[in-house]
């Protein structure tokens, strides 16, 4: 492909609007791209997420070792568009940068994964082993495609997995990352004049004892991960009540938690529904708790065979060595690395800091090399 050829593909992918839904759309873009090569070791397969929600699988087929490519579909809303020099969904380039929304979150990413596996294909450079692109719905939301395609299978038979999430346009490469657990308390009382509350039950006072126990509960685990830190808590949602002079009948709560491998996220589970089963054995107390948004913590190696591939085909080709890091972000790889086999995974990728803002960008410097990257890194991976 020409360089504009390469571009021609981003700015279709990032026109195609995916904000938390519609990846049905730019999934069958995709797939249409590599249908010249189905029945030439090429293997296309749609897996539907909800409706017009499809994840895309394309696996390069030559046996042997397989390598994982990923990026998901999904976009973050534009959010305010007086906010935007441009139309977020009509792709324009200034100054050697791609503005639209995803262009760094992540749509160059994978934008590059999938010009870079195109061109292997067109000059008949196949590896010597077998590339499986998973293309995720609803990352953003709480990566449920990863976990979908995890569930089914399509990840047990990797032997390394690469991320084109943003890193400071191939600069870093994550390792780790924190769990993540976003859990829901409902408090039922009952309702009463405030005049006289002795007859009726606070839920918002019930709710309060629950959160002054959790915080001293999750408190207690203070060991810190060399790369990862501290687990975190935080209470971040709260609403209660109906009126300023009644005792509130109702009133829930919600709360994040960034965990760690020392404290994986059963643990938190444990503690948190001790609490609730202990308060709900006193008197007027109906506390519940749900969850949504689970991840595992990831735990990896620094030193690990995988990142110094990584480091030393990033040396060669572009002439930079990328450093690794942890985060405490989530990201599909901990849904991926559920799967029944082990591997590594590691997060590599073409975007800086523009994730989630307005006017988003990325260097087109940084897409080109991610797609050579991304070439050479196979080549490498099955040598």
């Amino acid at each position: 492909m020409t360089k504009e050829e390469q571009l021609t593909v981003l700015k279709k992918i990032i026109s195609i609007q995916t904000v938390n839904e519609n990846e049905a759309e730019l999934a069958n873009y995709i797939a249409g791209l590599f249908q010249p090569y189905v029945g030439a070791g090429v293997k296309i397969e749609k897996v539907n997420y909800a409706p017009g929600r499809d994840n895309l699988v394309v696996t390069i087929c030559n046996g042997g070792k397989v390598l994982g490519y990923s990026g998901h579909m999904d976009v973050v809303a534009p959010g305010d568009l007086a906010a935007w020099d441009t139309d977020p969904f009509e792709p324009v380039v200034k100054d050697d940068k791609l503005y639209g929304r995803g262009a760094c979150d992540m749509k160059s990413g994978l934008a590059a994964l999938v010009v870079a596996l195109l061109e292997m294909l067109e000059k008949g450079q196949q590896p010597a082993g077998t590339i499986k692109l998973l293309a995720t719905v609803g990352e953003e939301t709480g990566n449920y495609g990863a976990a979908q395609l995890t569930k089914l299978g399509y990840a047990d038979d990797l032997d390394g997995l690469v991320i084109a999430e943003p890193q400071d346009d191939l600069q870093a490469i994550t390792y780790a990352c924190k769990g993540v657990i976003d859990y829901h308390v409902t408090s039922v009382g009952k309702a009463a004049h405030s005049s006289r509350p002795e007859m009726g039950i606070n839920a918002i006072d019930n709710l309060l004892e629950f959160v002054q126990q959790a915080k001293a509960a999750l408190a207690k685990f203070d060991h810190s991960d060399p790369a990862l830190g501290k687990l975190t808590h935080v209470i971040s949602l709260i609403n209660g009540g109906e009126q300023i002079n009644s005792v509130p009948s109702a009133a829930t709560l919600g709360g994040n938690v960034r965990t760690i491998p020392e404290y994986p996220n059963q643990v938190v589970y444990d503690e948190l529904e001790k609490i609730i089963d202990q308060l709900n054995q006193q008197p007027g107390f109906d506390l519940k708790i749900k969850y949504t948004f689970p991840e595992e913590p990831m735990g990896g190696d620094p030193e690990s065979s995988l990142i110094k591939l990584a480091q030393a085909v990033a040396k060669k080709s572009l002439g930079i060595t990328p450093q690794p890091i942890a985060s405490t972000g989530a990201n599909d790889g901990q849904e991926f690395t559920q799967a029944k086999k082990d591997f590594t995974s590691i997060i590599i990728g073409p975007g800086s800091n523009m994730s989630h803002m307005p006017n988003e960008y990325v260097n087109l410097a940084a897409y080109y090399n991610a797609i050579q990257y991304y070439q050479d890194f196979a080549q490498a991976f099955f040598a």
